[in-house]
């Protein structure tokens, strides 16, 4: 290997390891009586959905928050009037006998942050629009007026980093990737490069001024796009040997079962590698409920038990690009691999009988009377039946995968029907044109034998409690043996509980689809098949590697709202949720207009008191429409852009 790619090779460090999981020492940042990074543990955080002005609201709510589990509690300050009243929120709930930190969220309103510096324990500011007035425009500059913006960013922001480092104030620099300036949009595009950057514009003025008590993000909507600016976030950090504490969060994340799954896939993703100080949860929902989430994915990270080691990681193998996502160049077998989306396997081998009513689980009816199979847009690919025989036809699309010894007695000639093997069987039986699964665990690798199965479709399996990083060590040494294969990443869930189950499996599973590795899911659980089945389309559309069903880009209220989201949510889910692969950003206010659902197809923004602009991408089409009238109106957008059709049902 030359030098020049060892270079480059050793410019993707981003973490102390990537087969360990091992937490960075960062900076220890005071938020008041609270530590963030060294040493401490993961700190958990939400915001205030209330209007800031409404003192007993926000009191009221913030002591849901805290008793819930919240750490540090974010309010909005628009401005003066909001930054003000935050020190009559801190004096109330100093009397109430609560001292848990504030923040305060700032964008657009210098002053106000400024107002706030003196009266709660952080301050947040996004570097996108807190010196810029964002219009879209694209802008020339040459390297000498761009350092003349640079100058004028300096100016306007030192003043809040003297009031900050003068009353002991932590900060937060939020870059958000919907709303970077247009000076940064024009030199790097909306990308997470831009995005890293645009910190570091403030960063810099910070360490120019000696105030180093700075907790960084990189957020998006798009969970490629975060972790990705995460790293080189990170890996920025690492190379300056300066590291400071990192707040991690998907914004936009949605409600429900989408929310909960796209917020592990991207937190879970950059905490598999050690990078992250504290987190929060973005959920259209009450902010206490986002607490118990945040909970289970931070606690996931102190689990050491069953850890499989691995020699320290040699970045020069290191077999993808972390900072730029491409699927694993897999071999075409069947509709597995190639250029195929991932497939999801249903698992109905502990059945004692299977009937064409178990089938409903994974996404297919059968109609008695038509004698016809219908499917759902989350229907599974295949079905693995095990032992058990099955006495009507399946859906023609569908798979079917048997042990071994089945296949051999009852299937060996029926299409359709595969059978999964061990390294072990006897494979004489199969013709040179035979498509089989082969099961392997990590205790049963041997890549020499692998390569000598070309026909196979890998199932890899792990009983470790670091299967991320035991199916990145896999992937690095397919690279090095010339394995291409598909793979189908199969998970044995002892899990009980449908929380934990779904943000543990979509953490593992998700980091390594976001890594490029996989071409299928297959989960084995003893919980019902439709909430499995769910889950595992839910962590393909969260990577955005298989898009079945319409994604919500829906941030999670706050005081600056101004119509309710949950319900909006709700209303514009139900008459759109048919619109597969289509994206709707749901955003409460013009801060988190255009900007913040930056790569959705239709957005429906609170542009003022009971009144909605609507936009066609980054394009407002139809401002200040009524909200009774608004969802229709959308509805009317999506047709006259050739993407609506009727519901089946």
């Amino acid at each position: 290997m030359s030098d020049s790619v060892m270079q480059k090779k050793l410019k993707n460090i981003y973490c102390i390891d990537f087969l360990k999981r091992e937490k960075i020492n960062t900076v220890e940042v005071k938020v008041g009586d609270l530590s963030l990074g060294g040493d401490n543990p993961i700190r958990l955080q939400s915001m205030t959905t209330t209007d800031t002005m409404d003192t007993n609201g926000s009191v009221e709510q913030s002591i849901r928050m805290i008793q819930a589990g919240c750490e540090l509690v974010r309010l909005t300050a628009p401005s003066k009037n909001e930054a003000e009243n935050l020190g009559v929120i801190r004096q109330k709930l100093k009397e109430r006998g609560f001292t848990t930190p504030l923040v305060a969220d700032i964008h657009f309103t210098p002053n106000a942050a400024e107002i706030a510096a003196k009266l709660v324990e952080k301050v947040r500011v996004n570097p996108g629009n807190y010196a810029d007035k964002k219009k879209f425009e694209t802008i020339e500059y040459t390297d000498v007026t761009y350092n003349d913006e640079l100058e004028r960013i300096e100016t306007k922001f030192t003043p809040l980093v003297l009031l900050c480092k003068a009353h002991g104030t932590a900060m937060r620099i939020g870059t958000n990737h919907g709303s970077l300036s247009d000076r940064i949009l024009s030199r790097y595009g909306d990308t997470p490069e831009g995005m890293v950057e645009s910190a570091f514009e403030f960063i810099r003025i910070c360490e120019k001024n000696d105030y180093d008590q700075l907790v960084i993000s990189m957020k998006a909507s798009n969970t490629l796009v975060m972790v990705q600016a995460y790293r080189l976030l990170s890996a920025r950090m690492l190379e300056n040997k300066r590291y400071y504490p990192i707040h991690l969060g998907v914004t936009e994340a949605g409600d429900g079962e989408d929310g909960r799954i796209k917020s592990a896939v991207g937190i879970g993703a950059l905490l598999e590698d050690g990078i992250g100080d504290t987190i929060r949860v973005s959920l259209t929902e009450e902010p206490e409920f986002e607490i118990p989430v945040a909970r289970i994915l931070a606690e996931k990270y102190l689990i050491h038990t069953n850890e499989k080691e691995f020699k320290s990681a040699d970045w020069s193998k290191l077999p993808y690009d972390p900072f730029d996502h491409k699927r694993r160049d897999a071999t075409s077998i069947e509709n597995i691999g190639g250029k195929h989306v991932p497939v999801v396997i249903a698992d109905l081998s502990n059945k004692t009988e299977i009937k064409a009513a178990n089938f409903y689980g994974f996404g297919y009816n059968y109609s008695v009377q038509l004698d016809k199979w219908s499917l759902q847009e989350q229907a599974a690919d295949y079905v693995f039946i095990g032992e058990n025989k099955l006495d009507f036809e399946v859906p023609g699309m569908l798979g079917v995968i048997c042990s071994f010894t089945n296949w051999k007695e009852n299937y060996s000639t029926k299409k359709g029907y595969y059978p999964i093997v061990s390294p072990t069987d006897n494979l004489a039986v199969f013709s040179s044109q035979q498509v089989y699964f082969l099961s392997i665990t990590d205790t049963t690798l041997d890549y020499e034998m692998i390569s000598q199965h070309p026909n196979a479709v890998l199932v890899i399996s792990s009983n470790y409690s670091n299967q991320t990083h035991v199916f990145r060590d896999i992937y690095m040494n397919f690279a090095n043996y010339n394995i291409n294969n598909p793979v189908i990443l199969c998970q044995n869930s002892t899990f009980t509980e449908e929380d934990k189950f779904q943000l543990y499996h979509s953490s593992e599973l998700g980091s390594m689809f976001i890594d490029g590795f996989g071409d299928g899911i297959w989960i084995k659980s003893a919980l019902p098949q439709t909430f499995i089945n769910s889950t595992c389309f839910g962590i393909l559309q969260a990577t955005r590697t298989r898009i079945s069903k319409t994604e919500y880009i829906s941030c999670p209220s706050c005081g600056r709202t101004l119509f309710d989201l949950q319900e909006t949510t709700g209303k514009i889910r139900k008459v759109t949720s048919h619109l597969k692969g289509i994206k709707i950003g749901i955003m409460g206010c013009i801060v988190n207009g255009p900007g913040e659902m930056a790569d959705a197809d239709y957005g429906y923004v609170g542009t003022g008191p009971g009144k909605i602009n609507l936009y066609k991408e980054k394009e407002v089409v139809r401002k200040n429409i009524s909200e009774e009238s608004a969802v229709e109106e959308l509805i009317n957008l999506i047709k006259e852009n050739g993407d609506w059709r009727e519901p089946t049902n």
